[in-house]
Formats: structure tokens, sequence, C-alpha cells
């Protein structure tokens, strides 16, 4: 067992690597009624195609939401009732690259935590209970299908990345799901929930060495084969792309998002964390709340309240978006470009950089109060290599020409329009 401490927050993560290869991390706060825990696989929508010793095995889309559905499924009662009667909450969510288990609770965290290791590790899969998800997932794409916010966001990852697989939903769709196959769910599962590929993080008012204990009894009595070599094949990156996506459907006012794909992917440890961090100060320093640019475009009407932008950054993929509701769509994609422009060849303003880096610091220590991100974020740095608790010092160590050097993600060749009319 491994004990680590983080001075600048005072927090220490207890973290234990099992036999089986299950990555295990227990932060204690002592002062919290509630423990959350999440149990994670690296594993999501875009693992459709991959070799197992060598072999390929090409699968249908949308097989890792549904594995994620099937799991909840078992011969003998319900898991939601089996956490309901232990006085905890219990819910699952899959992205692009990862498929998260988790509850949280204020009572019986040893009974839960145990529940949440063996349902995950013991899937229960028929050609009957398959064949009747299929109907339940489908009714859940149709329903995305009508939202036009989503169909907005989707429009924009499919004009910026046409050949890599995170241009497809994540849920699949209708004709793909109704391709899958009760074997070919258990290969997934046998290839992907294997432990060494799994991380479980646990968070609240709990004694770490006594739930580290819980953790090592319940895998020592389980037995894992050895995972054999997985090579998960994805497309090269996508070299140009598709300037702009239009789609019809009823709204009351338009909606348009303005997306820059990353050039730099492949990024892990404190450089996955500067890339991340960097971006996220220059877009709060160009379209945040208090800039002025965000009260111009208010005052035309270009946007409303609800105006947004994002930075997502992962192993495989990266990009910015930025939009909301618009009643002039085009006009609000020339005033971005040209304050872009503008930004690229005028530089940045240092006292709002200093003004945004404040923000930001006090953006994550107020965040380091919710066991829900913590969890959530300290798992999705541990797959790229990074530490959540180093987010703090990366902020700090930021100045103004590290900043300004990641205006070259705004990148016009890189740039996609996703627009939803009436």
């Amino acid at each position: 067992m491994e004990k680590i401490f983080f001075e600048q927050l005072a927090e220490t993560v207890y973290s234990e690597q099992l036999t089986n290869g299950l990555r295990v991390f227990v932060l204690s706060k002592k002062d919290y009624q509630k423990t959350y825990a999440t149990f994670t696989t690296r594993y999501g929508s875009i693992d459709r195609s991959f070799k197992i010793d060598g072999q390929l095995f090409n699968v249908p889309d949308g097989i890792a939401h549904f594995l994620e559905h099937k799991m909840f499924e078992e011969e003998d009662g319900d898991i939601f009732n089996r956490f309901a009667m232990q006085g905890a909450q219990v819910n699952a969510f899959t992205s692009f690259d990862r498929t998260t288990y988790l509850f949280s609770s204020t009572q019986n965290v040893k009974e839960n935590l145990n529940t949440l290791l063996d349902f995950v590790q013991h899937p229960y899969f028929t050609d009957e209970n398959v064949e009747k998800e299929k109907g339940i997932i489908a009714q859940e794409i149709r329903m995305y299908d009508d939202n036009p916010d989503w169909r907005l966001y989707f429009g924009l990852i499919q004009s910026l990345y046409s050949n890599h697989p995170i241009h497809i939903d994540i849920a699949g769709s209708v004709e793909s799901i109704y391709q899958i196959t009760k074997e070919q769910l258990d290969l997934c599962y046998q290839t992907f929930y294997h432990p060494s590929n799994m991380v479980l993080f646990i968070v609240g008012g709990i004694d770490p060495i006594e739930i580290l204990k819980v953790v090592e009894e319940n895998q020592s009595q389980k037995v894992f084969t050895k995972r054999k070599k997985v090579e998960r094949n994805y497309p090269p990156q996508d070299a140009e792309v598709k300037d702009r996506n239009k789609l019809q459907l009823t709204v009351s006012i338009p909606k348009v998002l303005v997306g820059f794909k990353d050039q730099q992917i492949g990024l892990t440890g404190k450089d996955f964390l500067k890339r991340e961090l960097g971006i996220q100060i220059l877009l709060e320093m160009i379209f945040g709340t208090g800039s002025d640019l965000y009260q111009e475009l208010l005052d035309q009407g270009l946007i409303d309240e609800d105006f947004g932008f994002e930075y997502q950054i992962e192993n495989q993929y990266g990009f910015s978006l930025i939009g909301g509701n618009s009643k002039d769509p085009d006009k609000f994609i020339n005033r971005v470009k040209e304050v872009l422009e503008k930004k690229k060849t005028g530089g940045l303003n240092l006292d709002d950089f200093n003004r945004v880096k404040k923000k930001k610091i006090g953006d994550f220590l107020r965040k380091m109060n919710s066991p829900e991100y913590i969890a959530n974020e300290f798992t999705r740095y541990i797959f790229n290599e990074a530490i959540l608790f180093d987010v703090l010092p990366t902020l700090e160590s930021l100045n103004l020409s590290d900043i300004t050097v990641q205006l070259e993600h705004f990148n016009f060749e890189q740039m996609a329009v996703s627009i939803v009319h009436s």
C-alpha cells in the first residue's frame, strides 16, 4: 500500500495495485457523511475495433453502452433494489473512452462496496435478455435523435472527425444495436473488464485501511485469468474537417456551435494537464462572462444565457466548442472568427489572464469539496497518466506566455460549424 500526501491541499491518497492488476485509490474526508465510489474500466464507445493476441475483432457501434446496461441484470433480483435496501444510490455512464459504475451512500459502505465489485465482476448474458434490451436502447436512441442540443453537439463532432469513431453516437444506432449478440458482449466484457484495465476510487468519511482490506478480501475470493495482449485499433487522425453541418429540427431559435479540432493528441502527465488547463483559461479569457466579447454578443442578441464553451481532451482526441442559441448564426460565427484572429495577431491582456487564472483556481478549490468531482476526475486523469492534485500547482505555474502559445489551437483550417434551425 502506498500513501501519498499532497501538501498544498492537505489531502492523503492511499493506493494499492492488487495482484490481479486492479488499481485502488482511497481518499478519506473525515468530515464527510457521504461516501462516493467509482469502478471504472478504460473502455468506451470508440473501442469498436481491437486485436487480441494479434487477432482482429470488429464489433457493432454502441456495444460499450449496451454492455453497461446489461451489467445491471442478474439471475436473482435487481441491483438497484439491492443498493436501495442498503441505503445507497447506484448509477453508471459510458463515455467515448471509459465506462463507470458508481454508488453514493451515507451508510453500509462496506456492503455497498462489495455489491459494486460483485455485480460488475459477474456478467449475466442470455439470448433472451440481450434481445429484450435492444428495444429499450433503441427507444433511448430515438429520444436523443429528437434532442436539438444532442444533435447539435454530435453534428459538430461529425464535422471535426469523419474517420475516427468519436463521430459515432455513444449509444450507436438502432441498426447497429440490433446486430449485437450475447457472444460479442461476452467478448468485450472479457477483453476490457479485466481488473488490470480498471480503477476503483472511493472517497468520503471512511477509514482507508479498512476499505482497502474490504477490497483485498473481495478480490482474493475471485479467480481472474491472465489478460491477453489487447491492442486498440484506431484509424489515423483525420487530416481535414467538414466546414459545416446543418440540420433542420423544431427549435424556437437557431442553435450554433463553432469547434476547433486539436492537433496535439497523445499527451500524458503534466503535458496533458498543461494543455487542458491552458486552453480552458484561454477560452474563459476570450468568451467568459467577464469578457468584453460576451457582453457585446449578448447586447446584439447573438447569444443568450444558454451560451457556453468547453474543451475536451483525451489520449485519442481533443476539441473545443463555443456557442449556444443565436438569432443569427452566421453573424455569430463571423464575429468569433474576427475576435480569434485579433487575439492571434494582437496578443492577450495580462490583467485578463490574472483574473481568469485566479477564478480558475477558485473554481478548482470549490470542486474539491465534491466527492463526485474528485472520484470521476481522479480516474480520468489516471487513465491519462496524470494526477488530479497536480491541477493546482500546474495552474499556479502557468504564465501569459504559456497561454499565448496555445492560441495556435484556433486553427481555422481545423474549424467546423454545426447549426440546428427550424
